[in-house]
């Protein structure tokens, strides 16, 4: 089958779409790839077996896309682009990445009586509830919460199939109406393929944290910071690092100063994928800190199972998904997500129960090896295709 694939960002990379790439081309079906540039990258190319396709975008047009539900703009430049590619290329099918270009999609598939899978890794609306840029004035006025809820409504029932990343997704989608054998749930769990994260041994006198990601205030690393005050009379000192960068970091770092941790924190910026798998492998926990919310209650990050199959125990808050995979492997240990002092305790028991610490090393990489495989999620995705 010859598949087109819209993904509204610069792409690559993108590990989810990535992975779904590789499991479909192995099948034999023909993949493209249809993605903006703002960087004038080639119009045409070849990634990992994919065509990919790609349309310059101007700022004005790439703004718009805040306020595409009022204004069309953003849906013209992409009606337009989705249009002339399928006039060259007959696809079969086509499959959005995520929300915003659900209508464009379902357009596109109805003129061409083609199938159209939406494929949802995130809870849309839930996330731009978060974001900053739609908590300003201009933003509040061209976002509105209430018409995401129901654009998501409505695309959920008219795509032909749905694709979410966790169960707790699935159930949600079922409340609003959507029948459950059109919802197949599709994880963000680990392409072996694409990953080798040594587990190198710890400092015999500090027990280092990791946090990889973004930094803004929904990720919840002020709790952590503040946790590690409870930490100063611990026999290992405590250290976290924190790879990446956001517009929460100069937050995060007066809040250590006011904490009077700043000597156990270090910010190491961004860091491209195989470095950042380098620091990873020289701490001895990973932490996972979102805050919780209706958004982090139904999406699940990869570096979960990165951390799981590298042998890395897990200190997360109680977001829904995470807690119960991290509870039913038994690979961490769970933590209210706004009360550091619990935070601060997960890390010490782990500091000073070397046999539980061991056991959970283990338990991390036998639930990887056993469920959470992508090998598992290829075949789920697979089967949608045929």
């Amino acid at each position: 089958m010859k598949i087109l694939m819209v993904l509204d960002h610069e792409f690559p990379p993108d590990i989810r779409v990535e992975n779904e790439i590789e499991a479909l081309t192995a099948t034999g079906h023909e993949v493209h790839v249809a993605c903006y540039t703002m960087k004038g990258r080639p119009a045409n190319e070849m990634h990992q077996g994919a065509h990919v396709h790609r349309k310059n975008i101007n700022k004005l047009t790439y703004k718009s896309s805040v306020g595409c539900l009022k204004f069309p703009l953003y849906f013209h430049f992409w009606r337009t682009f989705l249009t002339d590619l399928m006039h060259k290329n007959s696809f079969e099918a086509i499959h959005v990445h995520d929300l915003p270009l659900a209508s464009v999609g379902h357009e596109i598939a109805r003129k061409n009586n083609i199938p159209f899978t939406l494929d949802l890794h995130e809870n849309w609306p839930a996330l731009l509830r978060m974001s900053p840029h739609t908590k300003t004035p201009l933003g509040t006025l061209l976002s509105s919460n209430t018409q995401w809820k129901r654009y998501e409504k409505k695309y959920v029932q008219l795509a032909d199939h749905v694709i979410v990343v966790v169960e707790e997704a699935k159930d949600r989608l079922k409340l609003m109406g959507v029948k459950e054998d059109k919802i197949t749930v599709v994880g963000n769990t680990l392409n072996l393929n694409h990953f080798d994260l040594k587990d190198l041994p710890g400092s015999d006198d500090k027990i280092v944290l990791a946090y990889a990601g973004g930094i803004s205030e929904h990720r919840g690393l002020q709790f952590p910071i503040i946790g590690l005050k409870k930490l100063k009379g611990m026999s290992k000192k405590a250290e976290l690092w924190i790879l990446g960068e956001g517009s929460y970091t100069e937050e995060l770092k007066r809040l250590a100063q006011e904490n009077e941790v700043s000597e156990h924190i270090e910010f190491f910026g961004w860091k491209p994928y195989n470095e950042m798998q380098e620091y990873l492998a020289k701490a001895d926990i990973c932490i996972i800190p979102h805050i919780k919310s209706d958004h982090t209650d139904t999406t699940i990050p990869h570096k979960l199972f990165q951390y799981m199959y590298a042998g890395k125990p897990i200190i997360a808050s109680d977001c829904a998904p995470i807690k119960r995979i991290v509870e039913k492997v038994g690979c961490g240990l769970i933590y209210h997500w706004d009360q550091p002092e619990e935070f601060a305790a997960c890390v010490s028991a782990l500091s000073e129960e070397p046999s539980r610490f061991r056991e959970m090393k283990n338990a991390g990489k036998k639930g990887v090896e056993s469920e959470y495989l992508w090998e598992n999620d290829s075949i789920r995705l697979n089967t949608i295709y045929q």
